[in-house]
């Protein structure tokens, strides 16, 4: 296969941590061709998105000290002559990927095979998509509308603030209903009532880990990683000091992944990242999921060997 991922740049990648490189180690080492290229190398030009990409080559692939890769010089190339195009460009969401996205959907359209689909990764805000499964999540409320979250903490006394666009566990508060800085939070998030935010219910089961469930093509690896929030820390992504512990999936788990996964394929959605705390999905992660070599190296399950066969059955 000749897989072409959009990435960040190169050198910003951690190979010891990156599920993107977990995957092209693992395609690499079944024989598939690899190329890169970044957001900005997408074009559109003469009827075609053409995709300036260069031939990625891993060298010293276990030793994050060394410099990891050769690529060629780039090549214009339209995308639907790669037997699959991966977005694996992190967030932030912003018009920039957006652009990006109506521009793979344009690919899409003369053939190419993109994951995820670009449609449904803008349909599927990380935060909002919750919202199409009730009967999985906490309580949530979603507004822009001071009184309205206000009447959500005196319903909760305890809840956790955070933006829509959000990535990392960047601006997520956890406000209490003696809170003394409830104005000054609402004020900067919302932006005086200009951007709409979500609200949960503040769930004390973070102390046993925020759990992310890898689904590749609708099927749930079996071991979840439990992200345990550091002390004094109420968030457990691991952008945020989170501790990750692998471990299998819980009668729950299996229930959620079930009946999520499957519904998220059918979209497009070949790999996703569910959040869960306790019982209750917390977020949709459809951009870049992460957790394949933590995962992997704490259970001797291979996840990105998992990806790949889905993508070598769909050929």
């Amino acid at each position: 296969m000749k897989l072409a991922f959009v990435l960040d740049q190169l050198d910003s990648i951690k190979i010891d941590k990156d599920s993107s490189f977990a995957m092209m180690r693992e395609a690499a080492g079944r024989g598939h061709q690899l190329f890169v290229m970044q957001q900005g190398d997408i074009v559109w030009k003469d009827k075609l998105v053409i995709g300036f990409s260069r031939k990625l080559t891993l060298i010293n692939q276990r030793d994050k000290r060394s410099h990891w890769y050769q690529e060629s010089l780039s090549e214009a190339i339209p995308l639907q002559e790669f037997d699959a195009v991966l977005m694996r460009k992190d967030p932030p969401f912003d018009m920039e990927y957006v652009y990006s996205t109506y521009l793979l959907e344009l690919a899409e359209q003369r053939g190419a095979f993109v994951i995820n689909s670009p449609r449904s990764i803008r349909d599927h805000n990380e935060k909002l998509a919750i919202a199409k499964f009730p009967q999985f999540i906490p309580p949530t409320l979603v507004t822009r509308q001071e009184f309205l979250i206000r009447e959500f903490l005196n319903e909760h006394d305890d809840i956790v603030l955070k933006p829509l666009d959000g990535m990392g566990g960047a601006s997520v508060f956890r406000i209490h209903s003696a809170d003394h800085n409830i104005s000054v939070i609402l004020e900067m998030l919302t932006h005086y009532g200009t951007r709409t935010i979500m609200a949960q219910r503040f769930l004390p089961e973070i102390s046993q880990g925020d759990k992310r469930i890898l689904l590749i093509a609708g099927k749930p690896a079996p071991f979840a990683l439990a992200r345990k929030p550091r002390p004094g820390e109420t968030r457990g992504n691991l952008a945020a000091g989170g501790i990750g512990t692998a471990q299998p999936l819980s009668e729950r788990d299996l229930e959620i992944a079930n009946t999520v996964g499957p519904q998220l394929y059918k979209q497009g959605l070949m790999l996703v990242g569910l959040d869960v705390i306790g019982d209750s999905v917390t977020e949709i992660n459809v951009t870049s999921p992460t957790g394949m070599q933590e995962i992997t190296n704490q259970t001797g399950y291979n996840v990105a060997g998992m990806m790949i066969d889905a993508l070598e059955k769909c050929m």
